[in-house]
């Protein structure tokens, strides 16, 4: 990597230590990183009490996003307490494009949490509410799980070209 265009900050995926996500965020920010470590709540029905609770979870386990120079900051990312790695493909470090953290921020809702509305079920058809593909329709195969997600992310900073579209962007399609 050389030139002047790798001189400009990028969004990198920060590779975690299991539940060190936190930890993490905070190092980086204290440092003056621009982090991304976004979360959601998942609501659980206790099965012997039927009551509901609330548990705070990260969309992608394991898992942040900082923006940095990746010459002249990566030894400091790499060491931050908590820190697996930064994800690369080969020998060079996928940089995310700025349309993947955007289509994710735009999802957060007023507590910080990325809004997750009710699903469609499998079958339904769909329609794509916002982003770049709005109005597009489709239908709609299985909901993804966490370690997915994950997947999904990493495939998306592989090959810039696929859409990763986040589930509450789509809506079931009425006629």
């Amino acid at each position: 990597m050389s030139g002047e265009a790798d001189k400009l900050p990028c969004w990198y995926a920060i590779h975690t230590k299991p539940k060190q996500e936190d930890r993490v965020d905070s190092n980086l920010r204290a440092w003056g990183f621009e982090t991304f470590a976004p979360k959601f709540k998942d609501y659980r029905s206790n099965p012997y009490t039927q009551e509901t609770s609330c548990v705070i979870k990260h969309l992608f386990p394991s898992y942040i996003f900082a923006k940095f120079d990746y010459e002249s900051l990566f030894h400091k990312v790499t060491h931050t307490r908590g820190t697996h790695s930064v994800v690369r493909f080969g020998d060079q470090p996928a940089v995310l494009d700025e349309l993947i953290i955007s289509l994710i921020q735009s999802r957060i809702d007023c507590e910080g949490f990325v809004k997750m509305d009710d699903d469609p079920e499998p079958g339904d058809e769909v329609i794509i509410k916002d982003g770049p593909f709005k109005g597009l329709t489709g239908v709609f195969k299985q909901e993804v799980k966490e370690h997915e997600r994950v997947m999904i992310l990493l495939n998306a900073v592989s090959y810039q070209a696929q859409i990763v579209i986040n589930r509450h962007q789509v809506k079931k399609w009425q006629d």
